[in-house]
């Protein structure tokens, strides 16, 4: 459990309390470095004479303050990068009868879905895109071509003809807006959102993205109430398995659902214990040093390893039992808590800032099986 963390900071990243060392340079066609532990985007990018922003842009971050040691991170000197050329500029190529267009620094899916009269989802579903909200500069999208309106009925002649089937409703997304505020306000929930636009991860969409809403009820919402796992999402569980299989013991030995446990493990570090965020929250469960304290006090009468995965997995499964217990089997008072601290939903109850957190762990729970 950690602070809420309510933006991103351009130039603070992860630091992993080791003695710092230089990112060492990989010769490659296309340039990169890789991450030392120690380093941060702000000396990565002065070492090579680029901003934080850029590094973001180059290599799709979608937390800044979230890189590991070991990780590979473009530095854009083939084009791409600050010395760039033609790519830097974005454009679209002709491939036999297949657009492709290259994306430019700064670009959205939702800029590039404008420019070619196609709809996000279009160019998501051409690219098995699973996040759409992370596109990077140089990227090379295949841009489907725009469908002709399906005719329900004859206009020309004057005639009779079928019934014209309702539009589909579309809810383009507004500055500081939640996948959980558009569902309160068209009454669907937020799975099935995720589901109908293939969302991969419920708490990160964009300013000026098109969403398909679902119907509130019948076959269609039905349908898209049961969110299918990305083929990307399905690559990554799969290498992890093995932290699966640790999580699932836990989530077993303290009697907490094994969907909710995969899902809050996979919201906080995507199941990988060597993420350490830029408030200090460490491991697989993202635990604050002060907070694993009190659960090894409390609960487990003895220190917790919190740099030892077993024993962050251990801890954090055992304080959702905690909340479990002490909520009545509320889900988001429990995810509350453990997002915002026992304290605050005591005294305050669910902040807002929880709700994306809560709607993201719920649509995730559902991709495992909860």
């Amino acid at each position: 459990m950690r602070a809420p963390r309510l933006a991103l900071i351009g130039g603070i990243t992860l630091a992993i309390a080791i003695t710092p060392v230089l990112a060492a340079t990989v010769l490659a066609a296309d340039p990169t470095v890789v991450v030392q532990p120690g380093d941060t985007l702000t000396g990565i990018g002065r070492r090579h004479g680029l901003s934080v922003r850029r590094l973001i842009d180059l290599n799709g971050l979608a937390n800044p303050n979230w890189i590991v040691a070991g990780q590979r991170l473009r530095i854009g000197r083939d084009g791409s990068g600050p010395s760039g050329g033609s790519r830097a500029s974005g454009g679209s190529r002709q491939a036999g009868s297949t657009r492709v267009h290259i994306v430019s620094p700064g670009s959205t899916l939702s800029h590039v879905a404008l420019r070619y009269g196609v709809s996000v989802s279009a160019i998501v579903a051409a690219n098995r895109i699973a996040n759409p909200s992370l596109i990077f500069s140089g990227q090379r999208l295949v841009i489907p071509r725009a469908s002709a309106p399906r005719q329900t009925g004859s206009r020309s002649a004057g005639g009779g003809g079928s019934a014209r089937q309702a539009a589909p409703v579309v809810h383009v997304v507004s500055r500081g807006s939640t996948l959980w505020h558009i569902a309160q306000r068209y009454g669907v929930s937020v799975s099935a959102i995720a589901a109908a636009n293939r969302i991969a991860n419920p708490s990160q969409i964009f300013t000026g993205q098109r969403l398909v809403i679902p119907r509130a009820s019948g076959p269609t919402a039905r349908a898209a109430s049961r969110p299918q796992m990305s083929a990307s999402m399905a690559k990554l569980v799969a290498r992890r398995d093995w932290m699966r299989g640790v999580l699932v013991r836990e989530a077993d030995r303290h009697g907490v659902p094994r969907s909710l446990v995969l899902a809050v493990a996979w919201q906080e570090s995507g199941w990988q214990q060597k993420v350490v965020s830029s408030a200090g929250a460490v491991g697989v469960m993202q635990l604050m040093p002060g907070t694993a304290e009190w659960i090894g006090d409390t609960m487990l009468g003895r220190r917790v390893r919190i740099h030892q995965a077993r024993d962050n997995i251990h801890a954090g499964v055992r304080l959702l039992r905690h909340y479990l217990d002490r909520y009545d089997g509320d889900l988001d008072l429990v995810l509350a808590a453990y997002y915002q601290g026992q304290r605050a939903v005591d005294t305050h109850g669910i902040y807002r800032v929880s709700r994306p957190y809560i709607a993201s762990i719920r649509s995730l729970k559902r991709l495992f099986g909860g």
